[in-house]
């Protein structure tokens, strides 16, 4: 398809969407079905990519193509691009392959100047309809073609409308809209210096530019990032046919979903305006009336789309969200695409589209993204502390959940106070697509317009985060940064609560409670699990912890970090005794006061996993971690120890490194000061021998992981420590125990020697935070400041400490698993970075031979979810 940059809609199909787009393949797809589609033309995603390998510049061929594809529109629908007598107006629209709603730009009502507008106005005998589309054609070009905000005009509007005294847009007359029209292009010119553009020609091809732009605007980077969709897709953009909801009465436009995306309930479920434009639906200026209204004010059209709606559901065997328009009586359906939803509503409708025979058990699986789990798992309110309180406003129920924090008014404030720690309630006239790092900063987002496909709706929907829209009691001042509900002022920072399930708000902070498991969750979840070859382990420092991962299937502890167990109280002071001591008798004494602990701690992790396989790390961190900072706490160290305060302080002092992140911590611990793995050893193995003479039936059998090995020596010392003291106490003790012995691949050396290292390891536990950060030269914890440079420019899409590496990081893991294999063919493999609660990371590492990952316990539905999707794709490959 190489040479051709422009496909008609009559041309493409559901199979071509990585060229034309998901909007292209399924208008295309739509015609195919007979279904009532106003014509049009895609320009493909290719032309994106050709338009900015030509440095931003649309090549002249495919200019050429756009305008024959014109032409051929012009015949198709009987009317002419320009002519004032009969004009053809088109939407200009763009269309990535993957769904994006909101992200990038669409201009409608374009090719109208002050001719073409009078022609309109005389031909469908309806002046009003005409203005009104040009008023909102020149505000959509200048904003998205022009970068002018979108506000001032909106500051224009609302000037006519109380100079009118009328509060609606639809009470505005032709006289109106013509002032309006007139003001639109003098602040046009005011902030331009040139005149607004009235050749439609040259109208369509800077709006097709600016779509091909908007691909690489801040909000469409950072859906990007967040959604895992590479640059190199490039959107389509699509033209077609305007069809007009704003002609009067007998006109309007609505946006539906085939089921529910709150709750995933099989009812149609949408809005609708009558005599208005598709954005009056989503940006909430008007609010809209429930779908099953339109049987009332036009039955022939509602039992047409229900028909549409339930074969555009059997086609695509999903839920669908689906835009229309009816002009003068007759429906249009404008798009289709699988509906975004919530993680609720993305159970139900899968478990309900196999029951009902649309879908298999594979399909149901690979239609709902991992991460949206994370939803289920968020809180809701605590019923003994909401138990009588009133709500200060109701809203609509647009996202469920529910959400504490502190009131920001904008998207940038959210962002920065978020990073600062603090929970954060994003309240806002409206969202856009502007707002959308703010949003996601935010644990809730409450808006006074909009309703339930409101841009607030929909992002936060697909985020999971809890949203109530249409909130139309609070009045808002967002230049004070105040809003006023009930006769109360709320400020910045004050504290709010929303239930984005019942659409209530409250007036203070609200105590939460995690969310319940439903039944859906289960049902599916186990089929999961009748597909996933990869186990999945949580990494668990606390017995409370362990539990929580159990809740949500997690198969054992894939990493207990001991230097968690050593900050608190008794247990930070021996550690530091520890560290101190200046002889190996001195050190041995005060790890003799850890060892107790260090042991009912591995006995209560051992007691909660009732024999699952548990990982445990030694101590890890640099030393200086653990030591006092302030002078407080140094002298009570130094009278503690005997030492005078300046000696400790240069014994700090000494400790200090300028890169302990490659510095002496790890294996290189037990190498200078093997007590320290003696000590864990007794803890790790007298705890397994006391659990198991208890619970007959567990068999714990501990895997002592050995942190930070670059190199066998290292390890062959640490282990020879390890073996002494275990097969010691095992034969003392006259009980049966097999433990393993294995290291943490992450550092680039230990890959590429994995051969060797394999020798002694028993098996492989990945650490691929570290093993990222050495492989890449930078700081995980610095690397932040500079990170989003790399984005910005283009240079790096992802967070490499947040998704594997898969081209640099994932060929050293590969090769680390290839010659561990040759060397010891049994040898146990997994991982226990952040990586291992990523969907992408975990189809890597079930593609390259892994036995388990693990992760956060939070974080375990997701990774059971991605492990099922993995073998399912390699299944069918």
């Amino acid at each position: 398809m190489g040479d051709k940059f422009v496909y008609s809609f009559h041309e493409g199909n559901e199979t071509m969407r990585n060229l034309l787009g998901g909007k292209g393949a399924n208008l295309a797809e739509m015609i195919n079905l007979g279904m009532p589609v106003p014509d049009g033309f895609t320009v493909t995603t290719e032309a994106c990519n050709k338009y900015y390998d030509d440095g931003e510049t649309i090549d002249k061929k495919i200019i050429d193509e756009i305008f024959t594809h014109l032409t051929a529109l012009e015949k198709s629908s009987g009317k002419v691009f320009g002519d004032p007598n009969n004009p053809l107006l088109v939407s200009v629209r763009s269309g990535s392959r993957a769904s994006m709603p909101g992200m990038m730009d669409t201009i409608l009502n374009l090719g109208l100047n002050d001719e073409v507008v009078e022609g309109l106005a005389k031909l469908t005998n309806n002046p009003r309809f005409a203005y009104d589309s040009y008023r909102r054609f020149i505000q959509m070009f200048a904003d998205v073609v022009m970068g002018l905000s979108k506000s001032k005009f909106e500051t224009v509007i609302d000037d006519i409308k109380a100079e009118r005294k009328v509060e609606l847009d639809t009470e505005l007359t032709t006289d109106d809209l013509k002032e309006m029209v007139r003001r639109f292009k003098s602040f046009y010119h005011a902030e331009l210096k040139s005149d607004f553009p009235l050749d439609p020609r040259e109208q369509l091809a800077l709006a097709i530019e600016a779509v091909f732009k908007s691909w690489n605007n801040p909000r469409a980077i950072y859906y990007r990032k967040m959604n895992d969709i590479p640059s190199s897709w490039g959107t389509a953009v699509n033209v077609q046919m305007m069809v007009f909801g704003n002609m009067g009465e007998t006109s309007g436009t609505g946006v539906a979903f085939t089921r529910s995306p709150s709750t995933g309930d099989n009812q149609l479920f949408g809005e609708f305006l009558m005599n208005a434009q598709g954005e009056d639906v989503v940006a909430g200026i008007r609010t809209p009336n429930h779908i099953s209204e339109l049987q009332k004010v036009m039955p022939e059209v509602y039992d047409e789309f229900v028909a549409i709606s339930k074969r555009l559901e059997e086609h695509y065997h999903d839920m669908q969200d689906m835009e229309f328009t009816i002009e003068n009586k007759k429906l249009y359906m404008l798009q289709t695409r699988n509906g975004k939803r919530t993680a609720k509503a993305a159970l139900k409708i899968a478990c309900d589209l196999v029951s009902e025979g649309l879908l298999s058990k594979k399909e149901a699986i690979l239609m709902v993204n991992p991460n949206q789990l994370d939803a289920l798992l968020h809180p809701q309110f605590d019923q003994d502390d909401i138990k009588g309180e009133t709500p200060i406003a109701t809203g609509l129920p647009a996202s469920p959940g529910a959400a504490t924090g502190q009131v920001v008014f904008n998207a940038e404030d959210a962002a920065n106070y978020a990073q600062k720690g603090h929970r954060v309630i994003l309240v806002r006239l409206e969202t856009s697509p502007e707002d959308i790092e703010g949003m996601n900063s935010s644990k809730g987002i409450l808006t006074v317009r909009g309703g339930m496909t409101s841009h607030a709706a929909v992002v936060a929907r697909g985020m999971g985060i809890c949203c109530v829209s249409g909130v139309g009691d609070i009045k808002i001042n967002e230049e004070n940064k105040t809003f006023t509900v009930g006769g109360k002022t709320y400020k910045e920072y004050d504290y709010i609560s929303l239930d984005g399930s019942t659409g209530n708000v409250y007036g203070r902070e609200l105590k939460t409670v995690p969310a319940a498991i439903e039944d859906d969750f289960e049902t599916f979840m186990n089929w999961a699990d009748e597909f996933r070859t990869l186990k999945v382990r949580t990494n668990a420092d606390t017995p409370r912890d362990a539990k929580q991962a159990l809740a949500f299937g997690a198969e054992g502890i894939g990493l207990v970090r001991t230097e968690h167990m050593f900050f608190e109280g008794e247990r930070i002071k021996a550690i530091r005794e520890m560290i101190v001591s200046k002889t190996s008798e001195q050190r041995s004494r005060a790890l003799a006061k850890l060892l107790p602990m260090q042991k009912g701690d591995f006995e209560a992790i051992y007691e909660t996993m009732q024999g699952r396989p548990v990982t445990i790390r030694y101590l890890d961190p640099p030393l200086h971690e653990f030591l006092p900072t302030s002078s407080y706490d140094i002298t009570q160290l130094a009278l503690d120890m005997g030492m005078e305060v300046d000696e400790l302080k240069g014994i700090i002092q000494g400790l200090h490194e300028f890169n302990p992140m490659m510095g002496h911590r790890g294996v290189r611990l037990d190498i200078s000061y093997p007590e320290i793995a003696e000590m864990q050893t007794r803890a790790v193995i007298e705890a397994a021998i006391a659990v198991n003479k208890r619970n007959a039936d567990f068999n714990v059998v501990p895997e002592i992981m050995i942190p930070l090995v670059g190199d066998v020596a290292e390890l062959r010392y640490v282990k020879a420590v390890v073996k002494k003291v275990a097969d010691e106490i095992i034969e003392t003790s006259g009980e049966k125990l097999d433990y393993m012995v294995g290291t943490m691949i992450e550092i680039p050396r230990a890959a590429l020697t994995a051969d060797e290292i394999a020798e002694e390891a028993e098996f492989f536990s990945f650490g691929t935070n570290d093993l990222t950060q050495m492989t890449f030269g930078f700081s995980r914890d610095d690397a932040g400041g500079f990170l989003s440079d790399y984005y910005d420019k283009h240079i790096y899409e992802q967070d490499p400490f947040q998704r594997l590496d898969q081209k640099g990081v994932g060929k050293l893991v590969k090769n680390a698993v290839d010659l561990g294999k040759k060397t010891r063919p049994n040898i146990k493999l997994g991982i226990c970075g952040e990586h291992g609660g990523d969907p992408s990371s975990v189809e890597f590492f079930h593609n390259v031979g892994f036995q388990y990952v693990s992760c956060s316990p939070f974080r375990v539905p997701i990774a059971r979810l991605a492990a099922a999707q993995a073998a399912i794709r390699a299944e069918s490959k």
